[in-house]
């Protein structure tokens, strides 16, 4: 055999890559050009011969751990690495780094002979390396330890199978499938969070015998997460129907059919148990150990043959729970409703924190047990430093800081007390960058790999932009920007099929954040000073890669003025941030600002749509309508045309009662079926459409804006981030939107942006706040006709109460305010009438200050100075100075608060020029605080 073929013969193969263009067999991610690769070889499916795998270096050994322990592995690089000859010194010395590395760690198989290389033997086991020597009266290393912990190590990271030769732990009551089904079951019965974090310990504590864990917390703990650390299968559910319709031998249709319910788990389950090809087990047999191992090889697998020739291997073990349960593990959804925060909660105090930064699982739970005497107590105890906690790694996705929607301008000043940072909301894709050295690796939002073609080019751009920046992990949005104009382009620009559109544009990393830099971990330094590092360290280069734009505020009319500044030139919003405030993985402790937030979205763009079909919902909402297409009419061509698809918007109990509402015909998405008056585009046909849309609801459909984006037929115009804030009973079809109307208000966008709207301590502002509120929330409520704005809560009808008003003269500053209006239960009208007798204003005019702020106390209505002095009560039950913790800003006073208290509130009120002075001062607190319910 010639040297040529001996070469080939080797198992492993090694070199720079010479493109870029190959993507890694793990992590999909391609690997950079002139990076070290490392390939398998395996089996040729084109013909008889092998091929190259190429991995990352550090993804191969990824898999090395995760294979069982008598699959082939790098023991030598000289005799199993082709082109082992041809590597540069400093390139061995990173694989031998590796493979070190992987040695010390891994309690596999001893290898039968030393490296030629130097490279060390591997570790034995723990089991070997605890276990006490019958002669010796000594204990084992770790007899201190919890059960959990010592019996942890006796399995492998990733498979049950993964055991030593020299050692097979038998399996125990606590391995069985099974036992992990009825956690799971218990887990869902309950809906506290404490109750499923504690159900979850008592098992890793006691078991399921009660004397001790006997099992493998981390693979417990990676099958209880299965959608934290995602195994990719590539099977979406009528996939995997597809495969168990020959598996089962069942029809294919029927099945899809009975999907409609929104569970695949259970409709396999249910198609199982009546299939006569295979029958299910009669006893779960089935390991958690080898569930893992079978999920493991799954992943692998791309070709619907080998796919369905795997299932089969276990098919006929599993009752039909088991195979249901393996399904939701499949898919990601246990159906526990219960998270990381729920899982790891129970392993340690600390450990569901130390995640939200590292994302490493195992890594976590080996720290914490470590650093523990006990699951689900903290190593340390309260005012020490814990050791459990694991810090951010690089090139290891951090779980991005949040921000939680900001309402009003108050609620930025009252979340940000000691001033912030206020910086434009880039309408574009998170993506959280990572670099070391010369490798880069980029994550969206939801921390996986962001497609080459958006950030490839970056890696051109970065190292001029960061000199000296080795090492980096950056916040960031990516999007395109205008070359000409310099102006961002709008959301979807960045697809690769839209290039042709954006020819004048460019892909644009704009840099907001910055947590680790050259070894310096900065999570928990404050904003400020992050901000100072890439102010000092960064060189922008325009139109790749930016600094985020902020400004420094201090008070509220800074704050509007930004606000209103960003919201007429287009863009998305704002997003504040504490100038002391730290980076927090996970938390919503920054605030957004965006158009549809503000002021309970009485700036939200709106329109009154017509339900004209529905979808399927998924999960709890399976087999129920719970996806809506609204859409509105065409005058001109007498056509019905869609606008948008929403989901939130109604309850459970609402749902529920649409379900008989809407009268709908089923067509299961068939463009055939489709009736004459829709015009719907294929992405939009529904599994339902109207009988007749002229006989149908109107919803008042509210979003972040009006978009053109044309999977829609109504000449593409559409609302970004929809929901239904209300259901029209007062509108039918012929008063809804029409599309000529909905043209006029997408025209209008930005042109009918309210600013006056953003300082609610201007009079004008609450002016027009409360008229938004009252026409957008209060139509239920009989108040007949506003025409005095300074009215803020609309009246509950009262036929026995007639109030007649007069003139209302208060101070504010130099300038005086008079305001007359009547309210009359006869002509269910408020009207402004001329001063024409003695009267006196409702509130006290003894009392200094403006109301601000309101609270219920009981069943009276409070109004507040800024200050915190209370301004009307019933005499006998003054409130104290002070603002109460649960005031609210007045402006944002609700029609549905004011009709479970039911108030006289903001009314001048004539009294008889009979009536005694002395008793006029009660009687006006009384009428201001009465509630109508009493």
């Amino acid at each position: 055999m010639s040297d040529e073929e001996k070469e080939e013969e080797k198992p492993f193969a090694v070199e720079r890559a010479k493109t870029g263009r190959a993507k890694c067999k793990k992590c999909k991610c391609p690997i950079e050009k002139d990076t070290v690769r490392i390939a398998k070889l395996v089996a040729n499916p084109f013909s008889d011969g092998k091929m190259k795998a190429w991995h990352h270096l550090s993804c191969l050994f990824e898999v090395f751990a995760k294979q069982r322990a008598t699959t082939k592995r790098i023991d030598d690089p000289e005799q199993d690495i082709s082109g082992w000859e041809d590597l540069s010194d400093e390139d061995r010395s990173a694989v031998l780094h590796r493979i070190e590395e992987f040695e010390n760690s891994s309690p596999f198989k001893t290898p039968k002979t030393k490296a030629a290389s130097g490279t060390k033997k591997r570790k034995v086991t723990h089991d070997q390396s605890t276990k006490p020597d019958p002669s010796s009266n000594k204990k084992p290393k770790n007899s201190g330890r919890n059960d959990s912990v010592s019996s942890s190590e006796d399995v492998s990271d990733t498979s049950g199978s993964s055991k030593s030769p020299e050692k097979v732990r038998k399996p125990t009551r606590d391995d069985a499938f099974e036992v992990f089904q009825q956690l799971c079951n218990d887990v869902a019965k309950v809906d506290a969070y404490t109750d499923k974090t504690a159900i979850v310990r008592k098992m890793l504590t006691k078991g399921s015998s009660g004397d001790g864990f006997k099992s493998c917390v981390k693979l417990w703990c990676r099958l209880l997460l299965p959608g934290a650390v995602k195994r990719v299968y590539n099977l979406q559910s009528k996939q995997l129907l597809k495969l168990f319709s020959r598996i089962l031998l069942q029809d294919e249709d029927e099945m899809l059919e009975h999907l409609e319910q929104g569970d695949v788990a259970e409709t396999i389950r249910i198609f199982f148990e009546k299939s006569v090809a295979v029958k299910p087990a009669a006893k779960s047999v089935l390991t958690i150990q080898e569930v893992d191992e079978f999920l493991q090889e799954l992943s692998l697998l791309t070709k619907e043959d080998e796919q369905i020739h795997h299932f089969r291997s276990i098919v006929r073990r599993c009752t039909a729970d088991d195979l249901k349960m393996i399904i939701r593990l499949i898919k990601h959804d246990l159906r526990i409703n219960a998270g990381p925060k729920h899982i790891l909660g129970a392993v340690h105090d600390d450990a569901y924190e130390a995640f939200q930064t590292s994302r490493d699982l195992n890594s976590v739970i080996e720290r914490c047990l470590e650093g523990s005497s006990k699951i689900g107590k903290p190593s340390s105890s309260p005012g020490q430093s814990s050791n459990t906690k694991v810090t951010l790694a690089l090139m290891t996705p951090v779980l991005p800081m949040l921000a939680e929607a900001c309402k009003s301008v108050e609620m930025a000043m009252k979340k940000c007390p000691n001033g912030m940072l206020s910086e434009i909301k880039y309408d574009g894709e998170r993506v959280q960058v990572h670099k070391k050295g010369n490798e880069f690796r980029y994550f969206s939002r939801s921390l996986k790999p962001v497609l080459s073609h958006k950030v490839n080019l970056f890696k051109n751009y970065i190292p001029k932009a960061f000199p000296d920046g080795d090492d980096l992990i950056l916040d960031s949005e990516i999007l395109m920007i205008d070359t000409k104009t310099g102006q961002p382009l709008p959301f979807g620009s960045l697809g690769i099929h839209k290039r042709t559109e954006f020819k004048d544009a460019n892909a644009c990393l704009f840099i907001f954040d910055c947590i680790y830099y050259n070894g310096d971990i900065l999570l928990h330094k404050p904003m400020m000073q992050r901000r100072r590092i890439l102010r000092e360290r960064m060189t922008e280069i325009p139109n790749r890669i930016m600094l985020s734009k902020v400004k420094e505020v201090y008070n509220s009319q800074d704050l509007a003025d930004m606000i209103a500044k960003v919201l007429k030139m287009g863009l998305e919003g704002l997003v504040l941030k504490d100038i002391h405030s730290k980076y927090e993985p996970g938390k919503r402790h920054w605030l957004k600002v965006k158009k549809d937030y503000l002021y309970d979205g009485a700036m939200a763009d709106s329109a009154d749509l017509v339900v004209l079909g529905a979808w399927y919902g998924t999960g709890n909402k399976g087999g129920m309508m719970s996806v809506f297409l609204m859409g509105c009419f065409d005058e001109d061509h007498d056509k019905w045309l869609t606008v948008t698809k929403v989901h939130t918007g109604h309850d459970d109990a609402t749902l529920v009662l649409l379900q008989d509402e809407l009268d709908m015909v089923k067509i299961g998405k068939d463009p055939t079926k489709v009736p004459s008056w829709l015009h719907a585009n294929k992405p939009m046909i529904p599994d339902f459409v109207a009988k007749d849309p002229k006989k149908q609801p109107v919803w008042e459909i509210a979003g972040a804006e009006f978009t053109n984006q044309g999977v829609h037929t109504a000449d593409g115009i559409s609302i970004r981030f929809p929901r239904v804030t209300r259901i029209r009973h007062d509108k039918d079809w012929s008063t809804a939107t029409t599309l000529n109307e909905l043209r006029h208000l997408f025209k209008k966008n930005s042109e009918s942006i309210d600013v006056s709207l953003l300082l609610p301590s201007n009079s004008e502002c609450k002016q027009e706040i409360d008229n938004k509120i009252i026409a957008k929330q209060s139509t239920s409520l009989d108040i007949g006709t506003i025409s005095d704005q300074k009215l803020k809560s609309p009246l509950k009808k009262n036929n026995k109460l007639k109030i007649e008003t007069s003139p209302l003269k208060k101070l504010h500053g130099k300038s005086e305010i008079n305001t007359d209006c009547a309210v009359s239960s006869s002509s269910k009208k408020i009207n402004k009438q001329k001063y024409n007798g003695e009267g006196t204003n409702i509130s006290d005019q003894e009392d200094e200050g403006k109301a601000e702020f309101y609270t219920f106390i009981d069943k009276d209505y409070i109004e507040y100075t800024a200050a915190g002095i209370p301004l009307n009560w019933i005499e006998g039950r003054k409130p104290r100075n002070g603002l109460p913790s649960d005031a609210k800003p007045l402006h944002s006073l609700r029609s549905s608060e004011l009709k479970a208290n039911s108030i006289l509130k903001g009314a001048p009120v004539s009294l008889a020029s009979s009536f005694r002075k002395s008793k006029r001062k009660s009687v006006r607190k009384v009428l201001k605080t009465y509630p109508f319910t009493q």
